[in-house]
């Protein structure tokens, strides 16, 4: 069957095809940042509480209600004594430390 032949009978099957084509050339042009995702949302949410609660001197239940995203995290814990907050989310974890009331929060490395 000749390619011309392929597209006429099947243009669906064609277009899927050339959709898959392109979206794997954007996904290999991105994928430096395609490789990040999974850290900024743990990232980002142990930042976000840390300030909200350490650095705004939030209450509890409304920082939560802050850093809630659509993409759900697994793990988080929130060590008052030492006012470190720490978030596990697609397989990745961070951590906030408060450093005082001039430096704020700082993911550590």
């Amino acid at each position: 069957m000749s390619a011309r032949r392929f597209v006429r009978r099947r243009p669906f099957a064609t277009l899927l095809l050339l959709l898959l084509v392109v979206l794997l050339g954007w996904g290999w042009r991105e994928r430096a940042a395609l490789w990040a995702f999974p850290d900024i949302i743990s990232a980002y949410t142990a930042k976000e509480y840390c300030s909200c609660r350490y650095v705004m001197n939030n209450d509890v239940g409304y920082c939560h209600r802050y850093v809630k995203q659509w993409l759900p995290f697994s793990g988080f814990v929130d060590d008052r004594a030492s006012k470190q907050v720490t978030v596990s989310g697609m397989g990745r974890t961070n951590t906030a430390q408060w450093l005082g009331e001039r430096q704020g929060c700082r993911l550590q490395p």
